[in-house]
């Protein structure tokens, strides 16, 4: 058996959880499936961004010419520094969630 025991004041949502009680509820197989399917839906989203991110890496490592103004460069610089964020935010938050369910 597995418990979650993810504080919500850790993940910064404690005020969206007032009033919820902190009593154990065993989850049903068909709450379980939901689950299931909600994290296979942010796996296929990852997915589907490594493959975007592997063509555009492929399209700067051609050799085919590239031109850009400066103003667009800086774009993308500041588009992929914040794609970068929050993949470190994901992970972070990933991992936090991974050592808040614990086997019993």
């Amino acid at each position: 058996m597995f418990e979650i025991i993810a504080d919500p004041e850790e993940y910064q949502i404690d005020h969206l959880i007032n009033g919820t009680g902190n009593a154990n509820i065993e989850l049903s197989e068909d709450e379980r499936e939901k689950w299931a399917d909600e994290i296979v839906s942010f796996s296929n989203k990852l997915t589907e961004f490594a493959k975007k991110s592997k063509e555009l890496a492929t399209l700067f490592s051609g050799t085919e010419k590239i031109s850009a103004t400066p103003a667009s460069l800086k774009t993308l610089k500041i588009q992929l520094f914040m794609i970068n964020d929050s993949l470190n935010k994901a992970v972070g938050i990933a991992e936090q969630l991974e050592s808040d369910i614990i086997k019993k």
